[in-house]
């Protein structure tokens, strides 16, 4: 025995070491990977690892589930971190893991943020997990589809962790109280605080455990107190990694179905992660002409006002120009039909080429084009009781596509009486009976 080891036992050890499992069975909130049925349980089961990747939050248990299989198969466990490694340890572990296969033994390399690898990095693990001489298992917080080589991804299977449940963080809680030998001195509301500061991260949990444990003998301390005593650790929000863009797309989303408590909830979300304030009224610009359309044209005045208003006052009180904005467009009628017009309208001109204007819709400014017959058969709009003077401007043979279809919801019930009026004007025009 080393004079380190001998020592070693006695060094302290956070709570969350000294709780690792020491089987699948002991992981909690990943049954529906690590159960019997479960695809890591019954690989596990089998003795039979394949190169993969565990995707989920922080404080799930990716590198436990790593270190618990390799030992469960009997493969040498390699773990490595990709912030800290280069491509000089790779080729170490490699040729260390082909001298261990030539010797009988397989080789589990675990890389922790295996996303934070460059190209060349991800690249060089092909030709040594093609060829098994390792089980590559990669953990990440990252969706892989975006992060890693479309080459290496090919090769791993992909694992969805979840994020730890308030049934996962209670078993983990009481774990760490019988660890510690004691409840710890929280009321029932405190208790459940404690479980939501954790945020389903199951290694934040336990390092609040032991730093309430630490505090000394007294009376049990209530909701109200314990955030002014522990360290409430920030949503996990980055601005700009896939949350960013996960957040803003339940905002647009609950904009669109006027689900105004679940706007609310995702814009406050954003904020708290840091995002910039500009980018939330950007969505709501977008979804105000998008998805409220003319049903309200109202919206869209009213989400630049709050705009500017917030540029005038700034943070805080400049959140509640960007909360009544939220609430305005949640609650308004919904009309994308200016939004499927536009779609319409473009894919028509692409289709239709380079039809020329009617000639009563160009001007002729001079004799020849006057006598080409540009401009001949216009009507001043003005000049006609109805205020139109009934002429298609469509290019000849081209028809009446109906681009635009008001839908009979808020003020774009109104903007439909016009249209079909305006439509039977040019009806009556084209059949000789106005105009």
């Amino acid at each position: 025995m080393t004079a380190g080891s001998l020592f070693e036992d006695q060094a302290p050890r956070p709570l969350a070491d000294r709780l690792r499992p020491t089987s699948l069975a002991e992981v909690v909130g990943q049954d529906h990977l690590l159960s019997p049925e479960g695809p890591l349980g019954r690989m596990a089961r089998a003795g039979a690892i394949r190169s993969c990747v565990l995707w989920g939050p922080p404080g799930c248990g990716k590198t436990t589930i790593a270190r618990l299989l390799a030992e469960g198969t009997r493969l040498h466990f390699v773990p490595m971190s990709a912030i800290f490694s280069g491509v000089a340890d790779l080729r170490k572990a490699f040729e260390e893991a082909r001298r261990r296969r030539l010797g009988g033994q397989g080789t589990l390399v675990f890389v922790d943020e295996i996303h934070r690898f460059n190209r060349a990095q991800q690249d060089a693990f092909l030709p040594h997990v093609e060829d098994g001489t390792i089980i590559l298992v990669g953990a990440t917080t990252e969706n892989p589809s975006f992060e890693l080589n479309a080459a290496l991804l090919s090769r791993l299977q992909v694992f969805v962790l979840r994020r730890l449940d308030e049934a996962a963080l209670s078993a983990l809680l009481a774990r760490a109280e019988r660890a510690m030998g004691r409840r710890l001195p929280l009321d029932e509301a405190a208790r459940a605080t404690l479980l939501a500061m954790a945020d389903g991260d199951g290694r934040y949990l336990l390092s609040l455990c032991e730093a309430l444990s630490a505090l000394p003998p007294g009376e049990a301390i209530g909701a109200e107190a314990l955030p002014a005593l522990l360290q409430r650790r920030a949503p996990v929000y980055d601005k700009a990694e896939e949350a960013h863009y996960n957040l803003l797309s339940a905002y647009h989303k609950s904009l669109r179905s006027s689900d105004c408590d679940a706007s609310l909830y995702w814009m406050a979300r954003m904020l708290l992660g840091g995002e910039d304030p500009g980018v939330i009224f950007r969505r709501l610009i977008c979804c105000a002409a998008e998805d409220v359309g003319l049903a309200d044209p109202a919206a869209l005045q009213l989400v630049l006002a709050a705009w500017q208003a917030f540029d005038r006052v700034g943070l805080p009180e400049g959140e509640l120009m960007l909360a009544e904005a939220t609430i305005y467009v949640a609650t308004a009628p919904k009309s994308n039909a200016s939004y499927l017009a536009l779609h319409a309208a473009k894919e028509l001109a692409a289709r239709s080429g380079s039809l020329p204007p009617p000639t009563h819709a160009v001007n002729a400014p001079t004799r020849l084009m006057k006598e080409l017959g540009y401009g001949r058969g216009y009507v001043y709009d003005h000049d006609v009781a109805e205020g139109s003077s009934g002429l298609d401007y469509l290019p000849e043979g081209l028809g009446r596509p109906g681009l635009y279809a008001p839908r009979e919801r808020g003020f774009e019930r109104e903007v439909r009486k016009r249209v079909e009026y305006w439509a039977r004007l040019r009806e009556e025009r084209r059949r000789g009976k106005g105009g």
